[in-house]
């Protein structure tokens, strides 16, 4: 029976692709001059192994010629939204009615996953303005399950929890690092989280799962606290789609029949599973602005095994590090989730933000802002400590205050928390 799901998903993704070749012929003036510029003949792309024949499209592309990659007349189009521009300046993502409908498909898929029906409520603590497309795809998707929603947005533990006693969700969908606040507001303020209504957590944003699957250290401090069931999820603006995790917790399950996605190696060659690979995807079904083989900068892998869920689709790995922000320190290769685990195992350590810059001669350093449970000589002693254990290196250390620590963390026009500040240019 799987072994048949799968056929039908890899015929109908065939099909999907044939059509959107030759819909980006015919509209994408970005992917037209790319096939006339490598005479790509797209009557003889029929299958996925048949992209490799066809160049990737990079952040860069989008960011230098976004508009060149919009599909539809400007009147069609019915909402704009736009990356967060981690990697670069943001670009924007202009989606129709059509995009829309897809989105909310993509997000009902998603809770499916997780176990949500049309007798949950969730409380999204995510922007729904500022043209996140998240907090709007997570919006749509509740609709179309059925679901009530209660659009709180970001921040405000007082406010999260006078609502949650209110109205009583039975779920929320958070950033991990902001559910460490909940907890600590909940304890300095007597309140009993496991007698709440919250039974379950969609997390994005962050990992809260090593490689392995097993629940990284911000996985560990939730659950260790709020007895509640986490389902990890990724996703980004341009690919419109989300891969997100089911009961079993062994990946985020693939969507097909939305997108197609590769793996890929330094070579743009596709890799086997369990193999590291910048993931790179072809979006199905968009009409906005469809994208072809574009490299995400996402680091992950797959994992082809079959899931006891049912679900006949591979899943992806957490996030290893974006490709760009990987950083070479005195020897040591280190991608900025890892450094994330490591800080976020001490207790010692309240916050944090990582930069990385070049020194006088180009080589990368860090320093490391963090916000100290409670400042001494014992407590940087042991923070030190701990960190050339665990890094053999010593990175260069600043405390600052929690206020310092918003500051950097959420500068003007930013949606979503700051840890990582890259000044290499």
């Amino acid at each position: 029976m799987i072994a048949q799901q799968a056929t039908e998903a890899t015929l109908l993704q065939e099909q999907k692709l044939c059509e959107l070749l030759v819909y980006l012929s015919q509209h994408s003036p970005y992917y037209r001059e790319l096939f006339d510029k490598h005479n790509i003949d797209i009557s003889t792309i029929k299958t996925v192994a048949d992209l490799t024949r066809i160049p990737t499209t990079a952040k860069e592309d989008l960011q230098q010629r976004n508009l060149d990659f919009l599909c539809v007349p400007a009147e069609k189009v019915i909402e704009y939204t736009s990356t967060s521009g981690t990697l670069g300046g943001p670009v924007t993502v202009a989606l129709t009615d059509k995009d829309l409908d897809r989105l909310a498909l993509n997000e009902y898929n998603s809770f499916l996953s997780a176990g949500a029906t049309k007798d949950d409520i969730f409380q999204l603590m995510l922007t729904l303005d500022r043209q996140f497309m998240a907090g709007m795809a997570y919006y749509l998707g509740l609709r179309k399950l059925g679901a009530g929603a209660i659009r709180l947005g970001p921040g405000v533990p007082s406010l999260q929890w006078e609502t949650i006693k209110r109205l009583k969700p039975t779920a929320i969908v958070a950033v991990p690092s902001f559910m460490l606040k909940l907890i600590q507001y909940a304890k300095d303020n007597k309140i009993d989280i496991n007698a709440s209504s919250v039974k379950k957590a969609i997390c994005i944003g962050e990992n809260i799962r090593n490689t392995d699957f097993s629940l990284n250290i911000l996985g560990k401090k939730i659950t260790d606290s709020w007895h509640i069931d986490l389902y990890s999820t990724y996703a980004s603006t341009e690919m419109q789609t989300a891969f997100t995790e089911c009961s079993e917790g062994r990946g985020g399950h693939y969507q097909p029949d939305l997108m197609i996605a590769e793996i890929l190696n330094d070579d743009e060659q596709p890799v086997g599973p369990h193999t590291p690979g910048e993931l790179t995807i072809t979006t199905l079904g968009v009409e906005g602005m469809p994208l072809l083989r574009y490299k995400t900068g996402d680091i992950c892998m797959y994992f082809d095994e079959p899931c006891a869920c049912g679900r006949p689709s591979w899943r992806l790995s957490p996030i290893l590090g974006r490709k760009k922000q990987m950083i070479k320190f005195k020897g040591t290769t280190l991608y900025p989730p890892a450094l994330f685990d490591i800080l976020n195992e001490r207790e010692e350590i309240r916050d944090y933000v990582v930069e990385v810059y070049p020194n006088d001669v180009g080589l990368d350093e860090v320093l490391l802002y963090i916000l100290p449970a409670a400042y001494t000589e014992e407590c940087d002693h042991q923070i030190r400590a701990y960190l050339q254990a665990r890094l053999r290196v010593s990175p260069h250390i600043k405390y600052v205050s929690a206020e310092e620590i918003q500051k950097m963390q959420f500068p003007e026009t930013v949606r979503k928390a700051v840890k990582f500040v890259d000044k290499r240019g």
